[in-house]
């Protein structure tokens, strides 16, 4: 009995692999990726995005401003992502928006408002997470500072999907200081 079962796993070992007594052995292929195998990326990488952002509530002074209750302010922001590593990388973004308003009375009018230049480095965390501290410059004068909390919310071959949250602090141009609230969505092309 012993002998069969020993007999019957020598065959079977046999049978699995192939012997090459006179010939040569072929070469091997490369190994495929499996799932499990992602192999990482080759920094430093490039990726360009679209978004919209809709201003919340802008504090300046004494006054707060909502959105919606005198005019709509929509940005459409585009840029550059530029990956240094898995933890590290930079943003070049511009923004111009758009101004829509209809004063009582009156005929509604829209317009392009102004034009935000807002470079800035962006630290990436787990889950999707990432932070950018962004330097802002616009065209009506007006500059400072963006932070900003970016969460990407999908993922497909094609594109990530992005919702961020960010506090635009402005000065200059002779008007007060002032902060706001901004929600942004948009995707980034892979």
């Amino acid at each position: 009995m012993r002998k069969a079962i020993l007999f019957l796993c020598l065959s079977l070992s046999l049978s699995t692999t192939s012997l090459y007594a006179q010939t040569q052995q072929p070469a091997s292929s490369p190994a495929v990726p499996t799932a499990s195998a992602v192999p990482s990326p080759t920094y430093p990488y490039v990726k360009g995005y679209l978004s919209f952002i809709i201003p919340w509530v802008t504090v300046q002074g004494n006054t707060v401003t909502p959105e919606f209750k005198t005019a709509t302010t929509i940005g459409f922001p585009f840029g550059v992502l530029v990956y240094y590593s898995d933890k590290f990388g930079f943003s070049f973004e511009i923004t111009p928006s758009i101004v829509a308003s209809k004063p009582t009375g009156k005929y509604g009018t829209s317009k392009t408002s102004n034009v935000l230049f807002d470079p800035g480095p962006m630290f990436r965390f787990k889950h999707g997470w990432t932070l950018i501290s962004r330097l802002a410059f616009e065209t009506g004068g007006r500059y400072g500072v963006t932070p900003v909390l970016n969460k990407t919310i999908a993922r497909t071959k094609a594109l990530n999907y992005f919702v961020a949250v960010s506090a635009p602090m402005r000065a200059g141009n002779s008007e007060p200081t002032s902060i706001g609230g901004n929600l942004q969505i948009g995707f980034i092309f892979n």
